[in-house]
């Protein structure tokens, strides 16, 4: 498609529609379902662009007479939502890891997810000028979202590809989980006898996180995986470093989840410290409100009011919500800074910095630390991510108050529906955690923090490990997440990588098109979405029965 045959927008009301937002409430409820299930079953949650950019494209192009700023605003209202499940799933389960029984009352998640939401809204409208216009950081993925409707969707032909996917996976997933005719895993039998979990997990949607995130950083996933596999679990245990392999699976997480946090420490020294006056100095001058949509004079009321729900519907206390409101200040804008520059956005470890602070300066229990890294990691999975959103609308010329009512509309579908399924899924599956039908790798981290690490030398291994190595741009989240996960998901996720490595090399006119990565998305929600189905059925039937 050429620049003359994009049809803009003239007018506000011509970007931000009634049906558009009837179409984003939709796609909202499937992306935030799908991704609540992937980021508890992965560990990991890839940003969503294509998925929402092709399904609000090729949804919009049926009804006729749209435009690419209608078709940005509605994929913005979209993909707010599997944000906001990405800061739940990263955070809340761990309540469960710890507590299974735990007593956790659903008005106090809704406080935790829509105060977190309400949060990254604000600070969305207060910093988004800043990010996107005056510093300008590439948000490569958000730069990825305007070139696939720059590209155009001629015939329909990206969303017929993406429906069908998902339809096909649908059917997979439902003959594999449901009717139990497909293995969920093939494993080596004479390791398993052993205790020793190696083999391929059977998921298109690990596949599919390991085509989109691509080789490198599935190659230092696989790194991860090799060290925590073969250097600790089997070396470690043949070498007598470890006097069994339960010691050695606590010293491989510890160490993983080390490496986890220590990327945030890396964040703080590298990309945030030595510019704190360029990102926080605007926040103090005129420049704060130019470009916002909100009047400043309407945010010291809302924290009040933030302040007196956290002190009182989730027992945090008073002096805990100060820190967590002014902790949601400082990280959002860490967020910006390193989805911008990098396009990952480690929200559950600037919930954990957060809670620890609380923990050091209050004596706040162990359930309402937990609320504290949730209202942060949504916060800023909000606020950090949809700034990929708001960058493809500055190339695509939207309006941005246009696109900040969208994302204020998704992100509180998006806190509605992720507690949700949070809770069908716990329903469902009856426990998450290491070893579980549900890692939730972020969240066991989160719990480490609050509970207790399993063994602290490899974390505070992994914790300098972690932080020395992101100084020196290694991609090192993911080698984290390969050491903490079972070897059997991560060599899943290398085939996806593989894969994409060899669609560049052998096809780069397929690659460019993104048609590799439609699949890869329509992989992610279809399995999602049905597992997520599946999941509500069951709960439903054990309802019935009881």
């Amino acid at each position: 498609m050429t620049e003359r045959s994009i049809k803009y927008a003239q007018s506000f009301k011509e970007q931000f529609t009634l049906r558009g937002m009837i179409i984003g409430v939709i796609g909202a409820v499937v992306i935030t379902t799908s991704s609540m299930y992937v980021a508890l079953k992965m560990g990991a949650l890839p940003w969503p662009t294509i998925f929402v950019a092709v399904a609000s494209m090729g949804v919009l192009k049926l009804f006729g007479n749209t435009n690419i700023n209608e078709i940005n605003v509605t994929h913005t209202s979209m993909s707010a939502g599997a944000m906001v499940a990405g800061g739940v799933a990263f955070t809340i389960p761990g309540i469960y890891m710890l507590d299974p029984d735990a007593a956790v009352g659903s008005l106090q998640l809704y406080a935790v997810t829509f105060g977190g939401v309400v949060m990254g809204l604000i600070f969305t409208a207060l910093i988004r000028k800043y990010f996107v216009e005056t510093q300008a950081l590439p948000y490569p993925m958000g730069i990825a979202a305007s070139e696939t409707l720059i590209a155009g969707d001629e015939g329909g032909k990206k969303a017929v590809l993406l429906g069908v996917t998902m339809a096909v996976v649908a059917v997979f997933v439902f003959v594999r989980d449901k009717l139990l005719l497909i293995p969920g895993a093939l494993f080596n039998q004479t390791l398993l006898a052993k205790g020793i979990p190696f083999g391929v997990w059977v998921a298109p949607m690990a596949v599919a996180i390991g085509y989109i995130i691509g080789p490198l950083f599935t190659g230092v996933w696989l790194l991860g995986a090799l060290i925590g596999f073969f250097g600790i679990d089997m070396a470690g245990v043949a070498m007598g470093f470890f006097a069994d392999l339960a010691a050695a699976d606590a010293f491989r997480q510890s160490l993983g989840i080390g490496v986890m946090v220590g990327t945030g420490i890396g964040i703080l020294i590298k990309g945030i410290l030595p510019k704190a006056r360029e990102i926080y100095g605007p926040m103090f001058s005129k420049e704060l409100t130019k470009g916002a949509f909100i009047s400043l004079r309407w945010t010291p009321i809302a924290f009040v009011l933030l302040a007196f729900v956290f002190t009182f519907i989730t027992n945090m206390g008073i002096v805990a919500s100060i820190i967590t409101i002014l902790g949601v200040w400082i990280t959002t804008s860490m967020s910006a800074q390193i989805v911008g520059q990098t396009g990952i956005n480690p929200m559950e470890i600037f919930g954990i910095i957060v809670l620890l602070v609380a923990k050091f300066a209050t004596s706040i229990g162990q359930l309402e630390a937990f609320f504290v890294a949730g209202i942060v990691a949504v916060a800023c999975g909000l606020c950090g991510d949809v700034m990929n959103d708001f960058k493809a609308g500055h190339i695509l010329r939207s309006n941005p108050k246009a696109q900040w009512f969208a994302e204020c509309i998704g992100g509180l579908v998006g806190a509605l529906v992720s507690v949700l399924v949070l809770a069908v899924m716990f329903k469902a599956y009856g426990a998450m955690g290491p070893g579980t039908e549900l890692p939730a790798p972020q969240a066991a981290a989160v719990a480490a923090m609050v509970g207790g690490i399993p063994d602290m030398t490899g974390f505070v291994i992994g914790l300098i490990v972690g932080a020395l190595l992101y100084i020196v741009n290694v991609p090192v989240m993911t080698l984290g997440i390969g050491i903490y996960l079972p070897m059997f998901i991560t060599l899943t996720v290398a085939v996806g990588g593989a894969l994409r490595l060899i669609v560049n090399l052998v096809a780069p006119d397929f690659a460019k098109k993104d048609t590799g990565t439609v699949i890869a998305a329509g992989l992610l929600g279809g399995e999602g979405i049905t597992g997520v189905l599946i999941a509500i059925w069951a709960v439903a039937s054990g309802i019935a029965a009881g």
